[in-house]
């Protein structure tokens, strides 16, 4: 029975799974593209935002006690208000120095937050709906936790980049011409006269109109010592970090045990045998480079950093920047040039040209914004299901609850989930179905952000917005649906294997994009909408079987361990996706993608499932 039999499940199913969604797309998307335009490398993104799969792998552990300690509905009120204190921590925090650690120290706390409500919300929908209400609404609710993915990974991310780009110095247009009738360029820092403050907005400026390079080689020993000699200059006047001051920022140790005797050997294992042959600074010749100078046109405020953020706009490929594509201005060094080293494909004789763009937003502050706006967000939610939510009366505090009973459940709990049929392959299905897709996924939104001349496609954070978080979330939920209605009317068994197939082939599409590192949107965004159409229809094989193994007594309980097992199989390959992209290039990592597709292959080979479930009977 209920107390509120005039509140409908319309005035608050929504909502409640708009809340339960958006959490974990801050912490597992939305959290590696602000760290992406913060400057942090791949490896670093895909390791530590991985380990925070972890509240979700373990929540079972602490699934009874959100079950016996107070009520659901007292759970899913503290955990939104503690959400919104979470968001609120990573606002005020991305803009301090040591902002990586700190901000992941909330992350955390938002992800053991995110998880414990998802287990009070599931739980909170079961008590307050009966059976027949609970299958009416199933598909409202699964579709507003698709809402709140579009949210998160489309408006936020769109509202993030519109804050960059307006927070900013108008954009910097860099030309670049090659041709072999330019004379070879003296390796010589360019000199520039005293820099003065000029009137009128703060702006960026080049100590030339058009860099002019030509096609001539350039021996590596020459290269390299001119290299070394403006990156030190940049290193000096800080407009770059040390290599050793990036480690110490992001994980706070110059090196281990780990790094020196496993992961370094390895990678360079890795990198030699299976690395993408791009021209280096190795070879005996390199390509011929041009140096452009970049200054402010005035002091920035006390305190304030602008950091220039430069990538290939339009033109040819064999144009890179390899050195000086992240540049930082302060109040201390905005007088002194800070350089750009261009440099050209050895391989190249002919006239060529390239424009690169340099973007100055105060990413710090965008994403702040960001952030506080979720704050904001979830002390409303929190407010309004203190009132909306209904007041079942199954959903209440338990008596006499002692800590043997709770020990005895806990135990029984797991006891039947490993006493099942089949459970070896269940378990194997389980935490490698996701295997390949768990390292695509951290890498996409990098791929896509990443300047052309290290493999990316160069798209800008707003661009991102709306490629992957609009258009790639319709495909998400198209894809799901139309699984969702097959698997109704021919039932999992007959449906398991086009799903599987169609989960992995449609990765193929970023093995396309970055071959052919295409700049044309409508191709972008129709790579997308089919790998996440495929990725929508192929999941629901996944969650039904999960479904179908939880099947008996302690039902809930046992999809909670199902969903754990789940978070797991997604965080252990995402740990060391960014290292292994990284060794490989982006070419033959996703190539590795595809490799890793025969796992999940051999996983559902293994399973054997009754060919009436799911299916619609008469």
């Amino acid at each position: 029975m209920n107390t509120r039999k005039n509140t409908s499940p319309w005035a608050w199913i929504p909502s409640l799974y708009l809340a339960e969604g958006l959490p974990y797309v801050a912490v597992m998307t939305v959290s590696v593209i602000m760290y992406k335009r913060m400057g942090i490398s791949n490896a670093d993104i895909a390791l530590y935002t991985s380990l925070l799969y972890l509240p979700w792998v373990i929540k079972p552990l602490w699934s009874p006690f959100v079950d016996f300690l107070k009520t659901k509905r007292w759970w899913i009120v503290a955990m939104q208000l503690l959400i919104g204190a979470g968001f609120a921590g990573i606002a005020f925090t991305i803009p301090v120095p040591f902002f990586f650690r700190a901000t992941l120290a909330f992350f955390w706390l938002l992800a053991f937050n995110s998880a414990t409500h998802d287990i009070a919300a599931d739980g909170f929908y079961m008590l307050a709906l009966d059976t027949n209400q609970q299958a009416m609404y199933v598909g409202i609710r699964n579709t507003f936790y698709r809402i709140a993915t579009l949210a998160g990974q489309g408006a936020l991310i769109v509202l993030a980049g519109f804050l960059e780009t307006v927070t900013g110095t108008e954009p910097l247009k860099i030309q670049i011409e090659v041709s072999p009738e330019y004379t070879q360029n003296a390796l010589v820092i360019p000199q520039m006269p005293e820099i003065r403050e000029q009137q009128g907005d703060i702006r960026f400026f080049t100590d030339k109109k058009a860099l002019t390079i030509g096609t001539q080689k350039i021996h590596k020993d020459t290269l390299k010592a001119f290299v070394d000699e403006i990156t030190g200059w940049n290193e000096k006047n800080g407009f770059v970090l040390k290599e050793k001051e990036k480690e110490e920022e992001t994980t706070g140790s110059i090196s281990g045990y780990w790094k020196e005797h496993v992961s370094k050997p390895l990678g360079l294992w890795i990198k030699t045998n299976f690395g993408e042959k791009k021209e280096t600074l190795i070879s005996d010749e390199a390509g011929n480079i041009g140096v452009l100078a970049v200054y402010l046109s005035r002091k920035p405020e006390a305190g304030k950093s602008m950091v220039l953020n430069t990538s290939q706009k339009t033109g040819d490929k064999s144009i890179s920047l390899p050195y000086g594509d992240r540049l930082a201005f302060n109040e201390n060094n905005w007088n002194k040039p800070a350089y750009m080293i261009f440099q050209i494909d050895s391989k190249l004789i002919g006239s060529t040209k390239a424009e690169y763009r340099g973007l100055s937003g105060n990413i710090p502050f965008a994403w702040s914004i960001t952030f506080f706006v979720l704050a904001g967000l979830f002390i409303l939610f929190g407010l309004y299901h203190k009132i909306k939510l209904p007041k079942p009366d199954s959903d209440k505090l338990h008596a006499r609850i002692t800590t043997q009973f709770v020990l005895n459940e806990f135990f029984a709990t797991f006891y039947s989930f490993f006493k099942k049929p089949q459970v070896i392959q269940a378990v194997f299905f389980m935490l490698t179905f996701r295997f390949a897709e768990a390292q695509l996924i951290k890498l996409i939104n990098p791929f896509l952000l990443d300047p052309k001349d290290v493999g990316g496609l160069g798209l800008t954070t707003g661009q991102i917005g709306v490629v992957y978080g609009t258009i790639g979330v319709i495909g998400l939920m198209l894809g799901g649906i139309i699984g969702g209605i097959a698997a109704a009317q021919g039932g999992l068994k007959k449906w398991l294997w086009p799903m599987t197939l169609s989960m992995i082939l449609t990765c193929l599409t970023f093995v396309y994009l970055s071959f052919s590192q295409t700049g044309n949107l409508w191709i972008i965004n129709g790579c997308v909408f089919i790998e996440q159409f495929g990725y929508g229809f192929g999941f629901t094989a996944y969650i039904l079987y999960l479904m179908y193994y939880s099947e008996g007594t302690h039902k809930t309980a046992h999809y909670a361990i199902c969903t754990g097992l789940m978070a797991l199989g997604m965080m252990l390959p995402g740990m060391f996706a960014g290292w292994m992209q990284e060794m490989l290039g982006y070419n033959h990592f996703f190539i590795w993608v595809m490799i890793c597709s025969v796992i999940p292959i051999i996983a559902v080979s293994l399973l054997k499932v009754n060919p009436k479930y799911g299916k619609k009977t008469k």
